[in-house]
């Protein structure tokens, strides 16, 4: 497919960089920002590029979106759409949704891409689905379009609160089953895991002022079972890892989640008692396999 004159600027070469440049290298003009780029690869100009594109995709982790926002928040115009995959919360407990309206200006579009959508599946021309979460219809009309022909499959939620939500808690959720797994608990724990975690992130979701539908559609449920089950899913291996009693290498978004929602009281961790699990386990991550059985034990005595 030839190029059209929509101009993309993606943030970040790291495997959702290299997803979306699979997606669209062919179909838009292109330009790619990496802060720290390998040896060979030639990065644009963030200060040139930013006010020549009507779409930027921030694939970056949480943490940096404020300093790249306000960076480039007085070069783009007013009518380019920022588009953020990072399914995390910054430094300050802040999701990128609230770090967008934080930053940007009141009328600049801004969008969040959240699902099902691990980058080696993307890059090997494999289905992959998101919701994409936006104030107006229009912003979803073009980023859809920008996807429209790929086998990335996007549907509208006005539910940005929800959909934030639900993404980030998933990766909390989908450490407990690598867990299971790595300890050969089987498909019956599996399956119970499923329904507590879905549950939860219900609960937590409507809580922190989203809708509950949210929590079972793609970056709910959709997102909380493919992160949850795939062995390219990093928060799978961290489970794994914790169940080995590896403690090297164990970080990621859902760890700084854990980390983050105790350090600002985003909501009462007690309440939930899968996800107090998990936050007890990463904090002592010692007979992981009795504090399974303890927790089971205290969930089902006061059912």
């Amino acid at each position: 497919m030839a190029a059209d004159q929509t101009r993309v600027l993606v943030l970040g070469y790291g495997e959702m960089g290299h997803a979306m440049q699979c997606l669209l290298a062919d179909r838009v003009q292109l330009d790619i920002w990496e802060k720290f780029p390998e040896a060979g690869f030639q990065s644009v100009d963030i200060d040139q590029a930013a006010p020549l594109a009507d779409i930027v995709i921030f694939c970056l982790p949480a943490n940096p979106h404020r300093e790249v926002i306000e960076r480039i928040a007085p070069l783009i115009t007013p009518d380019c759409i920022c588009l953020s995959i990072a399914k995390g919360l910054d430094e300050s407990g802040e999701t990128a949704a609230q770090i967008f309206a934080d930053v940007l200006p009141k009328q600049q579009p801004y969008a969040l891409l959240y699902g099902p959508m691990i980058s080696e599946e993307i890059r090997l021309v494999r289905y992959a689905f998101a919701q994409l979460g936006c104030q107006q219809n229009a912003t979803y009309q073009r980023v859809s379009k920008l996807f429209k022909g790929t086998r990335l499959y996007v549907v509208y939620s006005a539910d940005i609160i929800g959909i934030s939500w639900s993404v980030i808690l998933k990766n909390v959720y989908a450490m407990v089953f690598g867990m299971a797994d790595e300890l050969q608990l089987g498909d019956n724990m599996r399956g119970y895991l499923a329904v507590a975690a879905v549950r939860e992130l219900d609960q937590i979701v409507r809580q922190m002022g989203g809708q509950g539908a949210s929590s079972f559609h793609l970056a709910g449920l959709g997102d909380l079972i493919t992160t949850a089950t795939s062995e390219d899913s990093h928060h799978h291996e961290l489970g794994r890892k914790l169940a080995r009693s590896e403690r090297e290498g164990i970080s990621g978004e859902g760890i700084h989640t854990l980390a983050m929602v105790r350090k600002y009281q985003l909501f009462t961790v007690e309440h939930y008692p899968l996800f107090h699990l998990i936050h007890t386990i990463i904090q002592n991550p010692d007979n992981i396999l009795q504090q399974i059985d303890d927790y089971l034990d205290q969930v089902f005595t006061e059912t």
